[in-house]
């Protein structure tokens, strides 16, 4: 369905708002009498070029994951190497919903952050402080640990 330059700059407002996209949908119905699937609001807002303020893009790891998540998988802490001593990593045993594998990482100032892979081997980070950004050296020393550790489980 096409929508006039006027309704598509009130669901660009909508969403800078903050606003899902069902309920994007549903104020579409109730403002504007237009009716859309959700997948027809999904298209217009990647036609619109959107994107959520929080949602930083995810970086690629180094390489690409293909291999499921193991049934059973390494609890204990990664040695961090000497450049930054107290960089530490856990691998869950149950990968969160979404991710191929995901853990716990607790960097050399003290600040923890769950990370996972996702489907398509992207990294994600979520630190436990909002707005927390790990010094470099720190997420450098964790993406070795972790490579390092996928390597001994199989990925």
């Amino acid at each position: 369905m096409n929508l006039d330059e006027g309704q598509r700059k009130r669901v660009a407002e909508w969403f800078a708002q903050g606003l899902k996209l069902s309920e994007i949908q549903t104020r579409l119905v109730s403002e504007l009498g237009v009716k859309m699937t959700y997948m027809d609001v999904r298209f217009l807002v990647d036609d619109l070029k959107l994107v959520p303020k929080d949602v930083e893009p995810l970086k690629p790891m180094g390489g690409h994951l293909s291999a499921p998540a193991p049934a059973a998988s390494v609890t204990k802490p990664v040695d961090a190497p000497a450049a930054a001593p107290g960089v530490t990593m856990v691998v869950d045993q149950l990968a969160r919903p979404g991710a191929v594998v995901s853990g716990k990482v607790t960097f050399t100032d003290g600040n923890r952050a769950d990370w996972y892979i996702d489907q398509t081997g992207r990294l994600g980070l979520v630190p436990q402080q909002t707005g927390y950004r790990p010094p470099a050296g720190d997420l450098q020393q964790f993406q070795a640990a972790l490579e390092g550790e996928l390597s001994k489980l199989g990925f």
